[in-house]
């Protein structure tokens, strides 16, 4: 229950037209209490409509005068979705004083935005106010709605963040002539006895159910049915809405018309005019028809002409001596008050607005949403120094005691960080980046800001020169992954060996003493342009023990790959600029027909070319080291 006081508002800085009615309104109220009697005679056994109810000034005003179409000048609030998210999080929810009858006032969304509180039918007018003036044909609706709705809770509902996209699902092999298996065979005998088994054990199963059932499920509500609450409705048409939907101020979702959380429709209305509903609510509101031009499904307080629709001004020009043939159309005459009663100058919502407010839409400095085994945490921008906005906790119970992950998105960070994952059972962190990243980052795993403790990095490849998407390591091994590259190399693994030990007891850093790279092997897809027996497939520099290794791809029919082994001489000593080649440190391995391979001088350019590449590596392993 909210501890605000809404009878100590100040209003004396409103405008007269809030404190008093003019000629025209009184004369629109008249005709609305009209018609309100009409339909008290009429529908006796039908609630009260919501039609004229008390402003914050406690004067009388109709329900559609309290509709300002209003666009602001944000991008956001040009689109429904960015509307319903403002209002739920800049206003704070009250509950109606009686859950089961409407509100004795309306205040003006001028009021409900200066205070940023309200319940749900100021929560609707001010959401229907932005909608329709982002071109929406959008409606205020007073109807009955399940407790769960009326009262906010979605402690029983699935957080919208973890819903799974819709599975497709796969298409079955059109060939008939596929081979049908015999299905395995079965002793009759056993399912006779197996089907007793289940048949004993049935009873004792659904007495189980019927308690899981009873323990999981909420109370049956007393009052269900009956409970008030006030949503909008936004019918097609307009902005290329291809069907009608609902929307929830409290959350901001949208919802089908057929969703079995929204009981029963009394009325709707929107600046214009004002709709009776004639349907049956017995089942809800999924068989409810919203062509409003339908009398038999909806009673019309103005009746409204079916030429195009016309200005306020033309409308008020309009002659209105015609002849009367229908008594529906009794009330045309009342068209040009109408009009100016709905046009008449009020205080715009754009000047109460600032974008600092904008900005900041909650007023308590977070909002905490609570739903089944999570709950989301929201700020506003620039509110926590990291600039974190929001945060969903996993929990693995109803309770929320054990938390099972953690995602926080963040805005405005200068390195780019726009969302971060903690799997609270493994401790592992995944950051994501968006793009212009000085390191051109993508995404960063890990478990520790340590180095050497398993860091996994993904990058925006397209930017990068070399075609690193993807990079893992630890304290013994490093993977590379590579994409478009112009010398088809996919993959490149680096195995470390240990430290020695006497200098990392001296306390030297890591930088000063680097791992030894024992071996540095890649992987490369094959080339068109070249033969099989030239383009290398997977290439070993086995660092310590002095050995290159080259595998080549196999053509279409081979079954065993050639391969070329560099190995260093025995008892030689080695030397930086020094290449010994002779058929004791070459072996060959050559099923192919290529002359190169056999030709001496051939394998001592390779050899070369390849102690060129090695140091190369070596020089980029430790570039990567630094990097990572």
């Amino acid at each position: 229950i909210s501890d605000f006081d809404w009878s100590c508002i100040d209003t004396s800085h409103l405008p007269s037209s809030y404190k008093t009615n003019s000629q025209q309104e009184k004369e629109l109220l008249q005709l609305a209490d009209h018609f309100f009697q009409q339909y008290t005679h009429l529908c006796p056994d039908r609630k009260p409509l919501f039609i004229h109810p008390l402003n914050e000034c406690g004067v009388q005003k109709f329900v559609s005068t309290t509709v300002r179409p209003t666009l602001l000048p944000f991008p956001d609030l040009y689109y429904w979705s960015g509307c319903a998210s403002f209002v739920c999080d800049y206003l704070i929810m009250e509950p109606l004083k009686c859950p089961i009858t409407p509100p004795s006032s309306l205040y003006s969304p001028t009021t409900i935005l200066k205070y940023q509180r309200g319940n749900c039918f100021d929560f609707s007018v001010l959401l229907c106010s932005l909608l329709i003036g982002a071109g929406y044909d959008a409606y205020c609706v007073h109807g009955y709605a399940t407790l769960e709705m009326c009262s906010l809770d979605q402690t029983q509902e699935l957080c919208p963040l973890l819903r799974k996209p819709p599975e497709v699902p796969e298409e079955e092999d059109p060939n008939k002539y596929r081979i049908k298996y015999p299905l395995e065979p079965q002793s009759k005998f056993e399912l006779q006895q197996k089907a007793k088994k289940e048949e004993e054990t049935e009873p004792v199963q659904e007495e189980e159910k019927e308690e899981e059932v009873e323990v999981g499920m909420p109370k049956r509500d007393p009052l269900h049915g009956l409970r008030v609450h006030a949503w909008v409705l936004v019918l097609p048409g307009k902005r290329k809405v291809p069907e009608t939907f609902f929307i929830n101020p409290f959350t901001g979702n949208h919802h089908s018309t057929t969703d079995e959380c929204f009981l029963g429709i009394e009325s709707i209305w929107n600046h214009r005019n004002y709709w009776v509903n004639m349907q049956d609510c017995r089942k809800g509101c999924k068989d409810l028809s919203f062509d409003l031009s339908d009398s038999i499904c909806w009673e019309i307080m103005f009746s409204e002409s079916s030429e195009p629709s016309q200005s306020p001004t033309e409308s008020s020009k309009k002659d209105t001596d015609d002849t009367v043939s229908d008594p529906r159309d009794a009330l045309e005459p009342w068209g040009p008050v109408w009009n100016q009663c709905v046009h008449r100058p009020s205080i715009c919502l754009t000047p109460l607005l600032s974008t600092a407010e904008y900005e900041n839409p909650f007023s308590r400095g977070k909002k905490v949403i609570l739903y089944d085994k999570a709950k989301l945490e929201k700020w506003a921008a620039y509110a926590n120094g990291d600039g974190l906005v929001e945060r969903l906790t996993v929990y693995a119970d109803s309770d929320r005691t054990e938390e099972l992950e953690v995602k926080e998105w963040f805005k405005h960070r200068e390195d780019l960080l726009y969302m971060r994952e903690v799997d609270k059972q493994t401790q592992l962190i995944t950051d994501h980046f968006r793009p212009g990243h000085p390191l051109l980052l993508k995404a960063h795993s890990y478990t520790s800001l340590e180095p050497e403790t398993g860091h996994t990095v993904e990058f925006y490849h397209t930017a990068r020169v070399d075609g690193l998407w993807k990079r893992f390591e630890n304290a013994t091994e490093m993977t590379e992954y590579f994409m478009g590259r112009e010398d088809f190399l996919h993959m490149r693994h680096i195995e470390f060996g240990e430290r020695e030990n006497e200098m990392e007891n001296a306390g030297i850093t890591a930088d000063a003493n680097p791992r030894p790279i024992v071996q540095i092997k890649e992987y490369f897809h094959r080339n068109p342009e070249k033969p099989a027996d030239e383009d290398i497939e997977e290439r070993v520099f086995m660092v310590i023990d002095d050995i290159i290794q080259l595998t080549y791809h196999l053509e279409l029919h081979d079954t065993i790959a050639s391969k070329v082994v560099f190995c260093r001489v025995i008892g030689r000593e080695k030397r930086e600029d020094e290449i010994f080649l002779s058929g004791e440190n070459t072996v060959k391995y050559e099923p192919w027909s290529s002359e190169k391979h056999k030709n001496m001088l051939h394998l001592y350019d390779l050899l070369w070319e390849l102690r060129e590449v090695q140091k190369e590596l070596k020089h980029h392993v430790r570039d990567a080291e630094a990097e990572v």
